[in-house]
Formats: C-alpha cells, structure tokens, sequence
C-alpha cells in the first residue's frame, strides 16, 4: 500500500512534458492521463489530476504502463482483486447466498484502477477535488495518503472520514445496490479540494463488470433476494446501458434512477 502511494505520487511529481505522453479525453483509452474529469459535466471544475488503468480482465502489459509507477501497479491491482474475491464471498453469505454467488455473476472480473493527484488549491471553498457522487460500481476499495479530504453523506450531515494510510476504504457501489435489490447501499460521497501545501493522493479501484467493452449481460435485482414481500426495485439492464454510462446530476448521481420501479 504505501509502495503504492509512492509509486502513483512520483508519477505526478513527474515534469507536465512527462506526463502529457499520456494525456487524452478519450474514453474508450484503457490507460489515460488527464486533469477536471468531469470539465464539461460539472457546474466546477474538479481540482485534480488522474492517471487511470483498466486492470482487469485484460491485463495491461508492463511495457505500456508509466515507468515510475507501472510495476507496482500491477503488483497491487493482483492483491486488490484478491482481496476482493474474498470481500464478495462475505457479501454473498450476508445476503443469504453461496460464497460464490456474486463471483459467478463476475462482479470482481473488472478491474478499473483511478490514481488521483489533488494538487494544493489557492480557493479550495470554490470548488471540489470531486463533486458529491456515488460509485458507478459493484465494489469500490480505496487507498489515501495521511492528507484526509474525503466526506461522506450521513443523516443529512456531511461527515468527515478520518485518513489513515494503513488502512483500506469499501464502499458499496451502485450496481451492488441493483443487484440486491437494496440491502447494500452506495453512500453518496464528496472529496474536498486540498486546502494545504503539498499534493494529496489517492487510488480508487472500482470493480465492474466491464468498462471499455459493454456486453450484453443482463443485471437485475437477485432473483433468490425476491417475495411478494420484497418485490424488485430496479429493472433488468444491461452492462452496456447500465451505470456506467449514465450522465451525473449537477449536485448528485442518477446512475439508478432511471431504473428504479
């Protein structure tokens, strides 16, 4: 984990000339470099830089990765997805399930890895280093440096989690929400723009079906989560019409709303 960290921080320690090598506003790139991710999305620009990878199912080759960062970033992504597997079997026995249950329905088979840079703001009350989200994900695992910033929605009241370098972030994604029918919720969340002297740094690894290359899967509450007692609350989709690829609100997300029944 901190080898991690210090990879994705030397990479955007790197001069602009380095980095832009890898810059694009493409989409369907599976390794792509760029800053104010959702420029034309959101009412502010997010202030932050983002180095992101799609690590599985394919598996990007060494030679194709950034110097400074590529081996560890294939070392950690192959202990994130174990580390996963096993959070998807305890998931699958909460919801009453098989073990197996939620790897067989190839919710930890994508692997999208997201290294943010939130370089120091001069009017950081202006803006965010990302707007009020939830995740576009079955499973999301998060790593922070010791700089804090991330928030999330409680009661109503914005709540500040405490950063500890040590320690791993799960959150609920919005397709694991679907999928059981909403025993598991997204937490909706907001990173604050850094409001002190040195770039803080983060990785999210979003587990998904897939992200550059939709099939026709379909998805929909767990059939065995169902009664007449517990009806579905979404209706089938699939991977390449599901939550991926559904425009953010200006102060929210509204990847389930157009499923919801």
């Amino acid at each position: 984990m901190e080898k991690m960290i210090n990879g994705i921080r030397r990479f955007h320690d790197q001069d602009p000339e380095v980095r832009k090598m890898f810059y694009t506003r493409d989409k369907t790139k599976k390794l792509k470099y760029h800053s104010n991710a959702d420029l034309y999305e959101s009412p502010a620009a997010s202030w932050r830089d983002t180095l992101s990878c799609v690590m599985a199912p394919d598996v990007p080759k060494a030679q194709d990765l950034p110097e400074v960062c590529g081996e560890i970033m294939l070392e950690y992504s192959k202990e994130v997805m174990k580390l996963a597997e096993l959070m998807f079997e305890i998931l699958s026995e909460a919801l009453g399930l098989s073990p197996n249950h939620l790897k067989e329905m190839d919710c930890a088979k994508g692997l999208w890895m997201l290294c943010h840079c939130f370089p120091p703001c001069p009017e950081p009350n202006r803006t965010f280093g990302g707007a009020q989200h939830t995740d576009r994900s079955f499973l999301t695992i998060l790593l922070n440096d010791n700089n804090g910033g991330l928030q999330v929605l409680y009661d109503g009241y914005w709540i500040d989690v405490p950063p500890n370098p040590e320690a791993l972030i799960f959150n609920v994604g919005d397709f694991l929400q679907l999928i059981s029918n909403d025993k598991f919720v997204s937490m909706e969340h907001r990173i604050l723009a850094n409001g002190g002297e040195e770039p803080r740094i983060s990785v999210a690894c979003f587990f998904v079906h897939t992200f550059t290359s939709p099939s026709s899967r379909v998805y929909g509450p767990i059939k065995e989560l169902l009664s007449e007692l517990n009806p579905p609350k979404y209706r089938d989709t699939t991977s390449e019409s599901s939550n991926h690829y559904v425009a953010r609100k200006p102060n929210g997300n509204s990847s389930l709303d157009h499923l919801r029944i």
